[in-house]
This record gives structure tokens, C-alpha cells and sequence, in this order.
């Protein structure tokens, strides 16, 4: 069973900061929260790492918006939707093509500086966009320069207070509202910071799976946190596999960026063929689900563990300048993207479902708010499109605060103790226990899932949920915890949607189905799980 809480603690006893917002995370959202929110409020900013560390920063295409004279929110909204399968909230997506301009607007007041040409800001075409709407940094290190920018300013920004290296355990709830989150200091001592509102901008959960484009620290930890205090948790077994991970020996998995394809690159097999003619009219350019199933259905068939991406047609310095860091990274394996053929393999990339919110990035929860990969909004339906993620957070970030400053303060710090956790020591090491998650979950929940599979996978999960009779205190601990909350979750959605969409695959049920699916799969921690309609305003 799954506790409310992870540790046994008194309120009463613990140390206690007052803070207006607690911003929890360093990507864009929580970047770009922390900052809106700053001008009018105290923020208290939490990373378990650093500022520098999100998958923001990893993030190479872009972000989309309307911003040449060409393109249209409603071309935008459009390719939004179909990409989505079926799964968008209409008025989500309306929000997201309206305000996008807008909050690109912010980054660049903020010290953002996107990539020129010929005096206006170079924009490039990804898959399953029909215009070309995609701005871009460096070349293809768009988050990296969206990181720096806002992390400079963060830095400076006096109403802002940084704990790096700090651990949000839980949040502290009483009557289905939100006071703020129970926190864990380097040295291991745990603290209160009770604020006005909570926002959970923690990113995704890449590490579900032994092979992701994600970061070590995307363990689910929003997710995971806010299913213990209540909020409800939408959609999770949409997960994106990005087509095009580098895939060599010795090499991570690295990101080939998708804009690479939508320069030109194409697809093909060991043999030398090109094949995505056979799976979609898009060729190259089709939605991330369907590539990524291309490219493995082209791997079973020639028996290999790889395809090549092929972007030789294009000259050395052409290569060079507009995708510098992919060039670099590659060179260091000994492979020239402008003169070899670059082996690639889908990796878990991004989670299409999370915490649910409304309109305004307000949970199920009271003063409880989620911005970012770690939510569904209802932006991203059940296949996100290539650089809509950025989009969102600063559209939603904005909104967060707007509704963070119509909110009553508090006055009063609940009365709360937690004395029943258990206190016996794990005997197998975390990192053990974390790699057979891995590989549990890349076996039966990855790109292509079956009921037999997926069933027997939930089953072996649920043997490690004797880690909540241990009692943890280090940070990996609670990282494998959260984890595990969100592999049961997943494999759960998974096993009970009954049919094929967007990021979701199933070989038992290939086909869509509107009919009986075209609606949401909501898990509560006290509710157990329900359906969402979906939003068609």
C-alpha cells in the first residue's frame, strides 16, 4: 500500500520557514514561475539539485509559436490537436496558440536570445508542424540558453531565495488543501516551509526506463507527490519515445533533435533504405509515435539494435552552424553528423500525462499549483508536439501567478503528525532495485505493450512496494519511492486503456478507439481511478 506520507514526522517540532510561494524545480517552468511570481510575492525555490540541472537544459529544437506572418494560431491549434490523438482539452490548446507569442515575449525581456536571420528570428519546421514556427538558440541548444538566461536573472532577483541541494519529501495537506511541503536539507535534517501556494514544477519521469534523453534527476517526484497528498494524476501511460536517440557504444542517449529531421535528415535502415514511405505519408515528419514504432518495426525486421539518421546531404559548415552541439557530441564518438551516417534508437523522452490542472495550473488540490512535464494540462492529449513542452510552461507559468495573486493568505499552520511509518532497513542496494525497474518497465511499458505483458509487470512492481516499510532517509530512497509510484501508475493506465493511441501501443489492441476511449484515465490516492471526459469547447 502506498502511505500518505514517507517518513514519520511532528510539524510541532520541526523547524518552520514562512515563505509567500514555494517553487519547486529549476526548468523552465520553475524558472519562469519563480520570476513572474517574484514581482509581487516572497518565493522560496527548491531544487534537489541545482539550477542548472533540468531537462530544460537538455532541450535542443525549440519552442513553438506564432510568429511569422505565414502562420496562425489556428494553424498552430490545429497541428496541435491531431498530433494530440483525440486526448486535447480544446481549450488548453486555445490557451497555449493565443498566449504562446506572448510569453516568448517574456523570455526575451528576460535575456533569452534566439537565433537570427536577416534581422528577424529564425524559425525552422519540426514533425507533424505544418509552418515553420519553431525558434531555436545556438543552433540547437535552445535550453540550454533559456536556462542561463533565467537562471541569471533568479540569481539576482532579491524577492527570490535559491535551496539547492534540497529534497521535497511531501507536501503537508489538511481538508484538501495545500500549506506547503515538508523538505530535507543536505545535512539530513527535514524542515517545514509553510507558503500561500505550492508549485510543482519538478519535471518528468524519463527514468522510468533504462533508456531515456532524460536527465538522472527525472524520477517522478512531482507525480509521485502529489498522488500521496491527493491531487488527481491524468493520462500516464502517454509516454513519447523520441525517435532519434544516439544509440553507441559507450555513448549516452544522446538526443539527435528531431529539427534535424526537419532540416532535411532522413531515416534509414542497416540495409541503407529509406523507409518511413511505408508508415506515413509525413515520412520523417510524422508525429514522434509513429517514427519511434518505424523505426522499431525497421530494427525487428533487419535484426538490429539500431536505424541511421542521414544528414550528409548537407554541407560541413551548414552542419556545423546550425546544429553545433549534436556536431560536437557526436565528434566525440568518432561520428561526423555532416559525413556519416548517425545510428539512432527511440528513448523515453517525455511524459505526455501528470498531475492534473485547470486553465489557471491549479490542482485537484487547494493552493496546490503544477507547471511543466510533471502536469497534464490537457495541452498535450496523448502525443505532444515537437516543441510545444517549452510553450506550455511559460504560458501556464504566467497563469499560475495570476491565480497565486487572487489568493487569501494563510494564517494558520495545521497541527499534523505522522507516526506510523514503519523503521526497518531495505536489505537490497537502491540501485539494484532501481535498474530492475528500468528494465521492467522498457520490457512490459515501453514502445509496444500487450495485456499479458503489462499485467505481469504491474504484478512484479507490486512486489517493491515493500519499500514503504523501510525507513527512508536518503535522497535515492525516495527517488526509487516516487519511482516505483509512478511505474505502478503508468503500468496500471496502461494495462486498463484497451486500445492503440498516440504515445500509448498496444499489440493486443492495435487499432483506435473513439468509441470507448476518447477519454481520460484519472488515478486519486483516495477516489482509486475514474474516467475524464474530454474538453471539445
Amino acid at each position: 500500500m502506498i502511505p500518505r506520507y514517507m517518513v514519520n514526522f511532528d510539524l510541532q517540532q520541526l523547524p518552520t520557514v514562512y515563505t509567500d510561494v514555494i517553487v519547486i524545480g529549476a526548468g523552465i517552468a520553475g524558472l519562469f514561475t519563480a520570476l513572474r511570481s517574484a514581482e509581487t510575492h516572497k518565493v522560496l525555490m527548491v531544487t534537489k539539485k541545482s539550477l542548472l540541472d533540468s531537462n530544460t537544459r537538455y532541450a535542443q529544437g525549440g519552442i513553438a509559436a506564432v510568429i511569422s506572418d505565414e502562420d496562425s494560431p489556428a494553424y498552430h491549434r490545429q497541428d496541435t490537436l491531431i498530433a494530440g490523438a483525440g486526448l486535447c482539452s480544446s481549450s488548453a490548446v486555445d490557451v497555449l496558440v493565443h498566449e504562446g507569442p506572448a510569453g516568448v515575449k517574456d523570455l526575451i525581456r528576460m535575456g533569452t536570445e534566439f537565433d537570427m536571420e536577416d534581422g528577424r528570428y529564425a524559425l525552422t519546421k519540426e514533425g507533424a508542424h505544418s509552418q515553420r514556427r519553431i525558434l531555436h538558440a545556438q543552433g540547437d541548444a535552445t535550453g540550454a540558453e533559456i536556462v542561463r538566461a533565467l537562471s541569471e536573472r533568479t540569481k539576482q532577483d532579491p524577492n527570490i531565495e535559491i535551496w539547492d541541494d534540497h529534497f521535497v519529501i511531501d507536501l503537508i495537506t489538511q481538508d484538501g488543501e495545500c500549506f506547503g511541503a515538508l523538505v530535507q536539507k543536505p545535512d539530513g535534517q527535514k524542515v517545514f516551509i509553510r507558503a500561500n501556494a505550492t508549485v510543482l514544477c519538478s519535471g518528468g519521469a524519463g527514468q522510468l526506463f533504462r533508456y531515456t534523453t532524460n536527465p538522472d534527476i527525472a524520477t517522478g517526484d512531482g507525480i509521485a507527490i502529489a498522488y500521496r497528498a491527493g491531487a488527481n494524476i491524468r493520462d500516464v501511460e502517454f509516454i513519447q519515445f523520441h525517435p532519434t536517440a544516439l544509440c553507441y557504444p559507450g555513448a549516452p542517449r544522446f538526443l539527435i533533435s528531431e529539427a534535424v529531421r526537419g532540416e532535411g535528415a532522413v531515416l534509414r535502415n542497416i540495409n541503407g533504405e529509406r523507409f518511413m514511405d511505408r508508415y506515413h505519408p509525413q515520412l520523417e515528419l510524422a508525429p514522434r509515435d509513429i517514427v519511434a514504432r518505424a523505426i522499431v518495426s525497421e530494427m525487428e525486421l533487419t535484426k538490429s539494435t539500431f536505424v541511421y539518421i542521414d544528414f550528409t546531404h548537407e554541407s560541413e559548415e551548414t552542419v556545423k552552424y546550425r546544429f553545433p552541439t549534436i556536431y560536437e557530441t557526436c565528434l566525440t564518438y568518432g561520428l561526423d553528423l555532416s559525413s556519416d551516417w548517425i545510428p539512432v534508437a527511440p528513448a523515453a523522452h517525455y511524459m505526455m500525462g501528470g498531475v492534473e490542472t485547470d486553465l489557471h495550473g491549479e490542482t485537484t488540490v487547494k493552493r496546490l499549483f503544477a507547471c511543466g512535464e510533471v502536469t497534464s494540462t490537457g495541452v498535450h492529449g496523448a502525443n505532444r508536439l515537437a516543441s510545444n513542452s517549452l510553450s506550455e510552461a511559460i504560458v501556464f507559468g504566467r497563469r499560475i501567478v495570476e491565480r497565486i495573486r487572487e489568493l487569501d493568505k494563510i494564517t494558520e499552520t495545521p497541527v499534523l503528525s505522522e507516526r506510523g511509518r514503519a523503521t526497518g532497513q531495505a536489505i537490497q542496494p537502491v540501485v539494484e532495485k532501481k535498474l530492475k525497474l528500468q528494465k521492467l518497465m522498457l520490457r512490459y511499458a515501453g514502445l509496444k505493450r500487450n495485456g499479458k505483458g503489462l499485467a505481469k509487470g504491474y504484478e512484479e512492481l507490486k512486489r517493491h512496494l515493500a519499500i514503504f516499510d523501510n525507513s527512508l532517509a536518503k535522497r535515492e530512497e525516495y527517488e526509487f519511492a516516487n519511482l516505483l509510484i509512478c511505474a505502478l501508475l503508468t503500468t496500471q493506465a496502461a494495462l486498463i486503456r484497451e486500445e492503440s493511441r498516440g504515445g500509448h501501443y498496444r499489440e493486443d489492441f492495435p487499432e483506435r478507439d473513439d468509441l470507448l476511449w476518447r477519454k481520460h484515465t484519472v488515478f486519486n490516492r483516495v477516489n482509486g481511478t475514474t474516467e475524464g471526459r474530454i474538453d471539445d469547447v
